[in-house]
């Protein structure tokens, strides 16, 4: 299957999944506890995540464990040229919604990419061995392709599919953390 079909079908899944918001909620809650009890957690000091949409996995209370832990948490800016910029926040920090949909902070805190430890990497559908189908831009990829940091992504069951073959220039993330499968037990 093309991947843009893949998008469109992971997507729908997505939907689906935000109208049950109990079920979403329970199958966010095993992750949660799989990435806090995670190594790669609680060793970073400077963990990169986005502002999720209502169909995402709610990132918000990643948000605020991180800042309860005392944690510096950087989120992403879309750049020209299908480049992105992380940027520190705070509990207080505003954010507005950039051309994509997504929320950037508005106050610009630029992070080197070497300060990052830990990258908690979006996607729309998976394989089973950390490749994945974003948005289209291939913004992640491009980052992802000198990133010396630890990657994750947290994935719900219904984003697997096994159909697709990775392209060349695709970066797999590190470790999948998901409410059904895991691809490598954390240490």
């Amino acid at each position: 299957m093309e991947k843009e079909e893949l998008r469109k079908a992971g997507l729908v899944a997505l939907k689906k999944l935000s109208q049950q918001p109990k079920r979403k909620a329970a199958k966010e809650a095993v992750i949660r506890q799989l990435l806090f009890a995670s190594e790669a957690w609680q060793n970073a000091q400077t963990i990169g995540l986005v502002r999720s949409t209502k169909e995402e996995f709610d990132t918000q209370p990643l948000f605020l464990r991180g800042f309860a832990e005392g944690k510096r948490l950087v989120v992403p800016e879309v750049l020209p040229g299908r480049q992105l910029a992380f940027h520190e926040v705070f509990e207080s920090s505003d954010y507005g919604l950039s051309a994509f949909g997504i929320e950037e902070p508005l106050v610009k805190q630029p992070v080197a990419k070497e300060a990052i430890d830990l990258l908690l990497v979006p996607g729309v559908v998976f394989s089973t061995d950390g490749y994945r189908i974003g948005y289209g831009g291939g913004y992640y990829d491009r980052f992802l392709a000198d990133f010396t940091g630890v990657t994750r992504s947290l994935v719900f069951e219904e984003q697997f599919s096994s159909d697709w073959q990775a392209d060349g220039f695709d970066v797999p993330v590190q470790r999948l953390l998901t409410d059904r499968y895991r691809r490598e037990e954390e240490k």
